[in-house]
């Protein structure tokens, strides 16, 4: 086959700017070949190299006695005591779902997962923070039914419990839906696998499925905007299997248990080209590949499309050589392939052969660690314009606002087509907070939880970012969780746009912050930049994962209020309606400064709250709709009513941070108050639980009417029901 000849628009077509592909001349002193193109193009892309923001995240706090392995690798380990570690990452897979709604989102978790077990570790929850356009969107719906279909059918036939996330929705992701896909796994803290090449000579093998034309150019696809081409890009989005995953997984920690495993990689974005430079680059070595070895799903493959396929269920392992015949052994009986594609070479070489021709032969450490790196200049975000007055409103009509919108509706219809069950660990499931599972065979539990308000990002990319680091120590905190460590998964616009670069500068040095000040260091992560549509840029949505600790399920707090149960506010409430839930969905205005984060008092009031969790039965941060929207769900998840002593809108729907909502009976409310008094934490009734009525000061509404609404109008709005 001919190759095509190396133009302008071809080098354009494969995302490099012209001063790049200067630099690729310059690195390698000739023309390149169309497959050395390709590979520049792959390793060279914001999604592989992080080049717009690599600066920025070297400024997190990524280390501490409980982190084992911070970023860099497939995923983050955490110790949690006993032998044991937590691995676990956050990754997007925002363009291919938009694209192809199932197999964009079914392909994301299946990537996140063998993220997951190339470090050794049998995955144990998944989640997913989805952000769609409006429900009036002609294709918001097709997007939520699609997404939610392929995240539940490529979850559930792995096998891996969903145990929470969030779902919202904003006019700014209408042509650029975000799919940010969360796995954590268990495995033991001293047989953690990494990614480094060691030894010259050593075997380099190909595992799992068969190579197709699927996902070529994937990851090029996904450092570009969209524009009215979009359904062109189709082809780049992979198609997922996962029971040959779930097969792959058991074969890889059979494999794990032999000491054969010299270096493991998973093949993601830009399929056997990222995961052999990324192995090689971290070793020091280079890499040698004879793709007629590559096994092929599809006749006639071209080494281009072969080196950047993205076709699922791979993995890439340099073997110690004596080992050979066993771990072969072991993939034939999980009918997986097994190859020997190619060797580590002493070399700084990326040596690629296609029926004795040399394809490509570049030195491979400026494909990695040497990709460019910008400091792109950026701007600091504006002062938001202020809140103006928001038009009188009952406080009933303000809560019904909130929960008859789809992002703060009930989610059943999402998460009921999860299993978040199987592996019959999960002890608490989707919600209402954090998901809790069982550390198989122990007391302990971890819990999980996902975040970020990106209204108050884009309002105050500082605040935004440590809120959004604040309220998932929260999440798990109200769960009697430890946090432990955070992954972050940074979704923004076009980072060549000065005010895009300065959003995501901003929440970085938010999200560095808050990390820094709750030792909740960032362990793993993925940007996820040029997300626009006809140079419409999404809000800023840095999404944190977080993961906690609960040494002891007896500590665990996931009960639900008892009638005659007292409502009590751990923290201070001012009344901050700048960048609300209520302003924004009542109204429709999105003004005002984001919420002050105060880090101090986030530490303070997480602490008081672990410390006496025996004295409630029911726990919730505040965040989103205040205290109103927080306590009407507790309320109703326990089919209580509910009455909360303001009618006024700002105390109840307020959204001021470092606040929990907890429920006691009236004796273990005196003994809080004691507590707090000592602690020097704000502590105050607001209400009380039972009855069949939420009243707010005398403002009333029947809870039967409010649940209706509360739980049919996610499918009514969007036009979900099933037939």
């Amino acid at each position: 086959m001919n190759e095509p000849q190396i133009t302008e628009d071809l080098i354009a077509a494969h995302g490099l700017k012209p001063d790049e592909y200067q630099r690729i001349l310059q690195i390698i002193g000739r023309e390149p070949t169309f497959t050395e193109l390709g590979i520049f193009s792959a390793m060279w892309n914001e999604h592989c190299s992080y080049k717009s923001s690599k600066k920025w995240l070297r400024t997190l706090p990524t280390t501490g006695p409980q982190v084992i392995c911070g970023p860099g690798e497939n995923a983050g380990v955490v110790d949690i005591g006993d032998g044991q570690a937590v691995v676990f990452k956050m990754e997007s897979h925002n363009h291919p779902s938009y694209i192809e709604p199932h197999q964009g989102a079914a392909t994301g978790v299946g990537g996140i997962l063998r993220d997951v077990f190339t470090m050794g570790a049998r995955p144990i929850a998944a989640m997913d923070a989805l952000s769609f356009g409006c429900p009036e969107h002609p294709k918001t719906s097709h997007l939520v039914k699609g997404v939610v279909e392929g995240i539940g059918a490529y979850g559930n036939a792995f096998g891996v419990p969903n145990v929470g996330g969030e779902v919202r929705f904003h006019q700014s992701y209408d042509g650029n839906c975000l799919v940010n896909a969360f796995a954590a796994g268990l495995a033991d803290a001293d047989k953690i696998f990494y990614s480094a090449a060691s030894g010259v000579g050593m075997p380099v093998v190909y595992l799992g499925a068969k190579t197709g034309r699927d996902g070529v150019g994937g990851a090029t696809m996904a450092s570009a905007e969209f524009d009215d081409t979009i359904e062109e890009k189709r082809p780049t989005v992979q198609v997922g299997d996962p029971f040959t995953e779930k097969c792959l997984l058991e074969a890889c920690l059979e494999l794990m248990q032999t000491d054969s495993v010299i270096s493991i990689q998973d093949m993601g974005a830009a399929g056997l080209t990222c995961s052999a430079v990324e192995m090689g680059d971290k070793g020091g070595l280079g890499i040698k590949l004879n793709l007629e070895a590559v096994p092929q799903r599809e006749a006639n493959m071209t080494a281009y499309e072969m080196m950047l396929s993205e076709s699922q269920e791979r993995m890439l392992m340099v073997l110690k050589p004596e080992k050979e015949a066993e771990a072969r052994a072991i993939f034939v009986k999980w009918d997986l392939d097994f190859a020997i594609v190619g060797e580590t070479i002493a070399e700084d070489r990326f040596l690629i052969l296609h029926h004795n021709e040399v394809k490509a032969d570049l030195p491979l450490s400026k494909l990695s660690s040497s990709a460019p790196e910008y400091d792109r200049p950026w701007v600091e975000t504006p002062t938001a314009e202020a809140l103006p007055a928001l038009p009188a409103i009952t406080p009933i009509s303000a809560l019904r606002a909130l929960i008859g919108s789809p992002s703060y509706a009930h989610k059943a219809w999402v998460w009921e087509q999860y299993d978040t069950q199987v592996g019959a660990d999960t002890v608490r499931r989707p919600g209402l907070g954090a998901g809790v599972v069982r550390v198989h065979g122990t007391e302990k539990a971890l819990a999980f939880t996902s975040d970020v308000t990106p209204r108050y990002v884009k309002a105050n990319p500082f605040e935004g970012g440590k809120q959004a680091v604040a309220e998932a120590y929260r999440n798990l905190t109200a769960c009697g969780a430890l946090p432990l460590a955070t992954t972050d998964n940074l979704n923004f616009g076009n980072p060549e746009k000065p005010e895009i670069m300065g959003q995501l500068v901003g929440a970085i040095k938010g999200i560095g912050e808050a990390c820094a000040a709750l030792d909740f260091p960032i362990v793993s992560g993925n940007v996820s930049l040029y997300n626009e549509t006809d140079g419409k840029g999404i809000l800023p949505t840095p999404t944190i994962g977080g993961v906690g600790l609960i040494a002891n399920l007896e500590d665990l707090i996931a009960g639900l209020p008892s009638a005659g149960d007292v409502a009590i506010v751990i923290g201070t409430t001012v009344g901050h309606l700048g960048q609300s839930a209520l302003a924004a969905e009542a109204f429709g205005i999105e003004a005002g400064d984001a919420p002050h984060v105060d880090l101090t008092a986030e530490r303070k009031h997480g602490e008081f709250l672990r410390a006496n969790g025996k004295l409630f039965s029911a726990a919730t941060d505040l965040s989103d709709g205040g205290l109103a929207l927080a306590a009407f769900e507790m309320a109703e998840a326990a089919g209580l009513g509910l009455a909360l002593d303001s009618s006024d809108i700002a105390q109840l729907f307020g959204e001021d941070q470092a606040r929990y909502l907890v429920a006691a009976t009236e004796t273990n409310a005196g003994k809080l108050a004691e507590a707090a008094t000592a602690a020097g934490v704000p502590v105050a009734v607001v209400g009380r639980f039972g009855g069949e009525t939420v009243t707010f000061g005398t403002d009333a509404a029947p809870l039967t009417e409010l649940s209706a609404l509360y739980r049919d109008a996610f499918v009514e709005q969007l036009n979900l029901a099933i037939a």
